[in-house]
C-alpha cells in the first residue's frame, strides 16, 4: 500500500520537493498529537501522571502551525505566476475553501447527531461559525485562514506591487497587531488569524527562491546544521513550556499573545529545526511513510478529528481502555491511516469531489528510473 502511494506521489508530482512532503508530514502528525491529547482531557480522563506527555504538547504548540504557512509561502510566488491572479483565486477557492465549508459542516453536522457522546455540545446555530469564527469548530480555522491569507497577500503582491521584504514588513505590523487585540480582548473573529501568521506565510514567500534550490539542500540538511539548531531549539522550547505553564490558561498561549516578538523567535527556531530534519530525510531517502503523510495531509486535516474521536469514543466505552499513551498511540495511529485510505477509496470510486472541485488529472506514466529508489518501501 505504502509503495503504491509512494508511486502515486512520484507519478503525479515530479518537481515535488521531498522536504515539503517530510515537513508537511511532521506537521501534520504534530496537529493530530495536539487533538488526541486534548480530546482525551476534555472526556474528564485525569492527565496528572502523565504530565510529560502534557508537557510535550504545550511544544508542539509552538511551531507546527508557522511550519505550515512558510511551507505554503514557499509555493506562492510560482503559482501566481503560473495562473494569474484570477485563476490563482479560483484555485484556492477550489482546493482550500470548499473542502474547508464541505468537511466543517459534516463535522458539525455529526456533533450534533451523536451530542450525547462527543466532548463540545453543538447548536444549529454552530453552522454560522463557519462563515465568521472557525476557531469554533475546532481544526477547521486553519484552512480559513490560509484560504484567506493566501488571496490576500496575492492581492496585495499584484495591485500594490509589494515586494516580499515588504510583504514581510507588512506581515510584522499585523503580528503584533493581532498580539495586541488579544491583550485588549477585542474580538475580531476570523480576521485574527489572517493577521497573526501573515508574516509566516510571507517568509516562505520570501526565502522560496533559496529553499527551492536544490544546491542549497547540502546546507539546509547537514547534520553540522542539525547540531548548531539543537541548543537553540532546547533553549527557547524551554523558554515557552516554563513560561506558558507559570502563566497557566487553558491553551497556554502566553507568550503567543502576550510575548508576540519572543513567541516569532521561539516559532522560528522550531521551523527552522523541523525544515533541517526534512531535509535530512530527504537525504537519505527514509521514513518514507512521512512523506506520504505529508503529501495526504490537508485530507487528514479535514477528516482526523471525526476518526480519532469516533475512535476515542469506542475504544473508551466498549474496551472501557483509559490508559492515556495507549489512547495517544490509538488515535494518532488511527486518524491518520484511516484518513489516507478514505481519501484513496474515495478517489478509487470518483468521489474526488469530497476533497476539491478540481477534476483529478489522468496519471501519466513516469520514467521507472524515477522510482527507482522508492522499490524498498
Amino acid at each position: 500500500m505504502l509503495k503504491t502511494l509512494f508511486y502515486d506521489i512520484i507519478n503525479n508530482k515530479r518537481n515535488r520537493l521531498a522536504w515539503i512532503d517530510y515537513a508537511r508530514g511532521i506537521a501534520i502528525v504534530l496537529v493530530l498529537y495536539r487533538h488526541v491529547f486534548e480530546g482525551i482531557k476534555q472526556s474528564g480522563i485525569d492527565i496528572q501522571h502523565f504530565l510529560g506527555l502534557e508537557h510535550a504538547n504545550i511544544i508542539f504548540f509552538s511551531f507546527r502551525m508557522p511550519l505550515f504557512f512558510i511551507v505554503s509561502g514557499v509555493f506562492m510566488g510560482g503559482s501566481l505566476l503560473k495562473r494569474g491572479l484570477n485563476e490563482f483565486i479560483l484555485n484556492k477557492w477550489r482546493i482550500i475553501l470548499y473542502p474547508y465549508a464541505l468537511w466543517a459542516t459534516i463535522q458539525v453536522s455529526l456533533q450534533l447527531i451523536f451530542s450525547q457522546y462527543v466532548n463540545g455540545g453543538r447548536e444549529w446555530t454552530d453552522y454560522l461559525y463557519i462563515l465568521y469564527s472557525p476557531r469554533e469548530i475546532e481544526q477547521f480555522w486553519y484552512l480559513y485562514a490560509l484560504f484567506n491569507v493566501t488571496v490576500l497577500y496575492a492581492i496585495v503582491k499584484v495591485k500594490l506591487k509589494l515586494a516580499p521584504i515588504q510583504q514581510l514588513g507588512l506581515g510584522l505590523l499585523t503580528f503584533y497587531l493581532s498580539s495586541w487585540l488579544v491583550q485588549h480582548k477585542i474580538s475580531v473573529y476570523f480576521l485574527y488569524d489572517v493577521l497573526h501568521f501573515y508574516i509566516f506565510f510571507a517568509l516562505g514567500d520570501l526565502l522560496s527562491g533559496i529553499m527551492k534550490n536544490p544546491s542549497n539542500a547540502r546546507y539546509f540538511g547537514s547534520w553540522k546544521t542539525f547540531f548548531l539548531l539543537i541548543p537553540v531549539f532546547a533553549a527557547t522550547q524551554y523558554y515557552f513550556l516554563v513560561t506558558n505553564i507559570r502563566h497557566a490558561s487553558a491553551t497556554y498561549s502566553y507568550v503567543e499573545d502576550y510575548q508576540p516578538f519572543a513567541y516569532a523567535f521561539i516559532a522560528l527556531a522550531g521551523c527552522a529545526f523541523m525544515i533541517n530534519i526534512s531535509n535530512i530525510l530527504q537525504r537519505y531517502n527514509t521514513a518514507k511513510w512521512l512523506r506520504v503523510l505529508g503529501y495526504h495531509s490537508i485530507y487528514i486535516y479535514v477528516m482526523h478529528v471525526i476518526i480519532i474521536a469516533s475512535t476515542r469514543v469506542f475504544i473508551t466505552h466498549v474496551f472501557g481502555i483509559t490508559y492515556i499513551p495507549l489512547l495517544l498511540a490509538i488515535g494518532i495511529t488511527v486518524g491518520l491511516t484511516v484518513s489516507v485510505l478514505v481519501y484513496q477509496v474515495a478517489m478509487k470510486l470518483g468521489f474526488w469531489w469530497l476533497f476539491s472541485l478540481e477534476r483529478p488529472k489522468p496519471k501519466q506514466t513516469v520514467d521507472p528510473s524515477l522510482i527507482k529508489t522508492a522499490a524498498s518501501v
